[in-house]
C-alpha cells in the first residue's frame, strides 16, 4: 500500500509544483494597462456572451413485468423521472462554463459539468450510472442472498441427488441478478500561456448487485449468487509542453480496485461426500493495484511526423487465499501476485511528393509474471490425479510492426495498401511463437457522378514454433489438439462499401464483408470459420417536412469443429452457425399545426439464431438458441411557447428468447441445483412526457 500512496501523492505534487511555478506569469496576470484595443478592434467579430440551451424534465410510467425490460427503457421502476439539460455559458473575459445532463435519475443517465477560462483552466465533473438486469425471477433454497454468507434453513434435509431433496422447492425464493454502477469524477487542468499543461484527474466507480456462480463439493455443484460489492478509484495526471512543432507528455495512470467480500461460504445441500464436507468456500474477485508511467513525444516537421511512446507498468495483487475447506493447507497466505509491464511505440509518416505518403510504425509490449512459484496440494476430482502440482507464471513479449504507403492516383482515385506483422512470444503455453502475417489493399473510387466506392482486401497467415501439449495441461489434454489462438491458419478478407446519391434527396449506403479462416494443420478443434455480413441504409427526404430512412444488417458466420471420443482421432464432427438480421426504419413529419407540431416512429427488429448440428455416426441436434427483440417508439413534440416544447413518447418492447442453459429446473439434473428458467418472453410498455424550456 506504501507504494499506491506514494506514486498518488507524487503525481498530485507533480501537477500542482507546475500550477505554482506558473503563478504571477499566466496570461491572466499579464500587463494590458498600456494597450490600446481601439486600434486593432475587429468591429464584426463580437462574441456572443450569457447563457443559452435548454433544460427539461421528464416523468414515465413502465409496465414491466420482466426486469430485463430495463435495459431498453433505462428504468427498473414502474414510476420513473428524469432531467436532461444542454447549457452553455460564455462571458465576456473567456470565462466558460457547461452542464449538460441526459437521462439523470434514471438506471442509466449521465451528468458533465465543465467550467474555465479560455487558455488558462479547466475543472470537469461528471456522474454517470449504468444498470443491468438478467432477470428476477432466479430461484435459490438460500437464505441471506446478496450477502457472502449463503445458508440453508436449519432444517434442511440432504439427500444424494437433488430431485430426492424434500426442501428443495418448498424453499425457493426469487431473487434479482442485475448489476449497477455510479461513476463520479473530478479532473482538473491548467495551461500556461505558452509551455505547460498540467492535469490531474480521479475517478471512482462503485459497483453492486448479485451474478451467477457455481460452488462444487466433488461432483456435485450448486449455482449461486454471488454477491458484488466493488470499489474502483482511478487516478490519471501528466504534464505536457509543447511547441510550434513538438509535444511531449509525462503521464501517470492508477487503479486500486477493492472487493468488499473476500469469499463466499455456502452450505452443501446434499449428502456429504469426498472429504465429508458439509460447507464450501469460494474465492471472490481478490483486491488488486495497477500503475503505470509512460512518456509520449511527437515532432513535426513540413514533410514527416515522428512519435513515441515508453511505458513502465507493475500489476500486484496480494489478498489472502481462501481455503476452500478441505484438510490440505495452503502453502502460502498470500499469492503475492506481481506482473511488470513493458512498452514501446514507435511511429514515423512522410510525404515521398503532393501524391505519395508513407508510414511505418513498431509496437513491443512485455508482460512479464513474477508472481512466486509456490507447491500446491490438488483436490482430487474427476480424472485429476492428487499430485503436487505448482503455480504457472505464463509471459507474454508481443511485438507488431506495421508499414503502408498511400498514392492518390488522380483526383478521383486513391490506393492504399500495407503489409502487418504480429509476433507472440509465450512461455509455459502449447506454443512458444506465433507469427502472422498480413498483406492488405484498399482501391476508392469517387470518380463517378453521384458514386463514392472502396475495395479492400486482405490475406494472412498464422504460424510459428513446433506445438506441443504444455507440461501444465499434457495429461487431460488429447495431443491433437490445437487452440485456435494458438494453431496455424489461413486468413482471406474482402470488403467493399457503395455510396449512391442518385437524387439530391436520396442516398444509399451499401456494404459487404466476407472472411474466412482456414485451419487446415488442426485435426481436433476448430478447423474452419466463415464469416458474411453486408448492410444497406437509405435515407429520403420526401419533402422539406418529411423524411424517412431504413437499415438492414445481415450477418452469418458458419464454423466447423473437430473432437474425440477417445482422446486420439477426431470421432465427432459439429457444424455452427450464427445468423443476426437486424431491421429498422425512421419516419418523422414536421412543421404540422404551424410548425409547431412535429410528430415521428422509430422501429427496429433484432433476430438472433444459433444452431448446432454434431454428427457421430448419426446426426443430431445439439440444440438452438434465438432471441427475437422488437422495439417501437412513437413520439409527439409541441411547441407550446417561443420557449417551451412539450413531448411524449410510447415505447414498446417485444422480446422471446430460447436456450436450454437458462431452461433447467432446480432438480432437472441429479448432481445440480440450478438457478430455475432465466429465459424471457415478455412486452413491456413505457410513457415518457416531456417539458423543455429554452434558456
Amino acid at each position: 500500500m506504501n507504494t499506491k500512496l506514494n506514486l498518488i501523492t507524487l503525481a498530485l505534487l507533480t501537477s500542482t509544483s507546475f500550477s505554482l511555478m506558473a503563478d504571477g506569469y499566466g496570461l491572466a496576470n499579464a500587463n494590458t494597462d498600456n494597450i490600446k484595443y481601439d486600434a486593432w478592434q475587429c468591429k464584426a467579430c463580437a462574441v456572443a456572451t450569457g447563457t443559452t440551451g435548454t433544460v427539461g424534465v421528464g416523468i414515465g410510467y413502465n409496465s414491466e413485468d420482466d426486469i430485463h425490460s430495463a435495459n431498453a427503457f433505462n428504468s427498473s421502476n414502474q414510476t420513473a423521472g428524469k432531467i436532461d439539460a444542454d447549457i452553455n455559458y460564455r462571458g465576456n473575459n473567456g470565462y466558460q462554463a457547461k452542464v449538460a445532463a441526459n437521462n439523470l435519475g434514471m438506471d442509466n443517465g449521465r451528468m458533465e459539468i465543465d467550467v474555465g477560462k479560455l487558455g488558462l483552466y479547466r475543472l470537469n465533473l461528471g456522474y454517470r450510472s449504468i444498470a443491468t438486469y438478467q432477470s428476477s425471477n432466479a430461484l435459490s433454497p438460500y437464505q441471506n442472498i446478496g450477502s457472502d454468507n449463503l445458508t440453508l434453513a436449519s432444517n434442511w434435509v440432504t439427500a444424494g441427488a437433488s430431485s430426492d431433496m424434500p426442501m428443495l422447492y418448498s424453499s425457493l425464493t426469487p431473487f434479482e441478478l442485475s448489476l449497477k454502477r455510479e461513476r463520479a469524477g473530478l479532473g482538473l487542468e491548467y495551461q500556461t500561456e505558452s509551455l505547460f499543461t498540467t492535469y490531474v484527474n480521479f475517478q471512482r466507480e462503485e459497483k453492486t448487485g448479485t451474478k451467477i456462480a457455481s460452488g462444487s463439493f466433488f461432483n456435485q455443484s450448486i449455482m449461486l449468487a454471488e454477491p458484488v460489492d466493488y470499489t474502483t478509484d482511478i487516478l490519471n495526471a501528466g504534464i505536457k509542453l509543447g511547441g510550434d512543432n513538438w509535444f511531449t507528455s509525462l503521464n501517470y495512470n492508477g487503479s486500486v480496485f477493492s472487493n468488499n467480500n473476500q469469499q463466499l461460504g455456502f452450505d452443501s445441500a446434499f449428502n456429504p461426500t469426498f472429504g465429508a464436507q458439509s460447507r464450501g468456500y469460494i474465492a471472490l474477485d481478490p483486491d488488486n493495484e495497477a500503475h503505470t508511467i509512460s512518456l509520449l513525444g511527437q515532432y513535426n516537421d513540413s514533410i514527416t511526423s515522428y512519435s513515441g511512446r515508453l511505458l513502465l507498468g507493475q500489476m500486484t495483487q496480494d489478498q489472502q487465499l481462501t481455503n476452500l475447506g478441505y484438510s490440505d493447507s495452503l502453502p502460502a497466505d498470500s499469492i503475492d501476485a506481481k506482473v511488470d509491464i513493458t512498452g514501446m511505440t514507435l511511429k514515423a509518416i512522410t510525404k515521398l511528393n503532393r501524391k505519395w505518403r508513407l508510414s511505418g510504425s513498431y509496437d513491443y509490449n512485455d508482460r512479464e509474471n513474477n508472481t512466486q512459484i509456490e507447491q500446491w496440494t490438488q483436490i482430487s476430482i474427476n480424472d485429476v490425479t492428487g499430485k503436487v502440482r505448482y503455480n504457472t507464471p505464463y509471459d507474454l513479449t508481443t511485438h507488431r510492426a506495421k508499414l503502408s504507403t498511400d498514392y492518390r492516383i488522380n483526383h478521383n482515385i486513391k490506393l492504399d495498401a500495407g503489409y502487418d506483422f504480429k509476433r507472440d512470444e509465450r512461455s509455459n503455453q502449447g506454443r512458444e511463437t506465433t507469427d502472422d502475417n498480413n498483406v492488405w489493399a484498399r482501391l476508392r473510387v469517387n470518380s463517378f457522378d453521384m458514386w463514392d466506392m472502396w475495395l479492400k482486401g486482405s490475406v494472412s497467415k498464422r504460424d510459428g514454433s513446433e506445438y506441443q501439449a504444455s507440461e501444465s495441461s499434457s495429461s487431460e489434454q488429447n495431443p491433437l489438439l490445437r487452440r485456435y489462438y494458438l494453431a496455424d491458419r489461413d486468413r482471406t478478407q474482402m470488403e467493399a462499401r457503395f455510396n449512391h446519391t442518385p437524387m439530391d434527396n436520396l442516398n444509399v449506403d451499401f456494404g459487404v464483408r466476407y472472411a474466412i479462416d482456414d485451419y487446415a494443420d488442426t485435426q481436433i478443434g476448430l478447423t474452419e470459420s466463415k464469416d458474411t455480413n453486408y448492410d444497406i441504409n437509405v435515407n429520403y427526404m420526401i419533402n422539406d417536412d418529411m423524411n424517412v430512412n431504413t437499415f438492414y444488417n445481415h450477418q452469418i458466420i458458419k464454423s466447423a469443429q473437430s473432437g474425440s471420443a477417445n482422446f486420439n482421432i477426431a470421432t465427432w464432427q459439429a457444424d455452427i452457425e450464427d445468423t443476426v438480421d437486424v431491421v429498422g426504419a425512421g419516419l418523422s413529419y414536421n412543421n404540422l399545426m404551424d410548425s409547431r407540431l412535429r410528430l415521428g416512429l422509430d422501429y427496429t427488429y433484432s433476430d438472433s439464431d444459433s444452431t448446432t448440428q454434431v454428427s457421430q455416426g448419426i446426426s443430431g441436434n445439439y440444440g438452438d438458441y434465438f432471441a427475437k427483440i422488437h422495439n417501437i417508439n412513437v413520439y409527439a413534440q409541441y411547441q407550446a411557447t417561443e420557449k417551451m416544447a412539450l413531448r411524449i413518447d410510447y415505447k414498446m418492447e417485444k422480446y422471446l428468447d430460447n436456450d436450454d442453459a437458462n431452461d433447467i429446473a432446480p432438480d432437472t439434473i441429479w448432481n445440480v441445483i440450478s438457478l430455475g428458467n432465466l429465459q424471457h418472453n415478455y412486452t413491456a410498455h413505457m410513457i415518457m412526457l416531456n417539458v423543455s424550456y429554452k434558456l
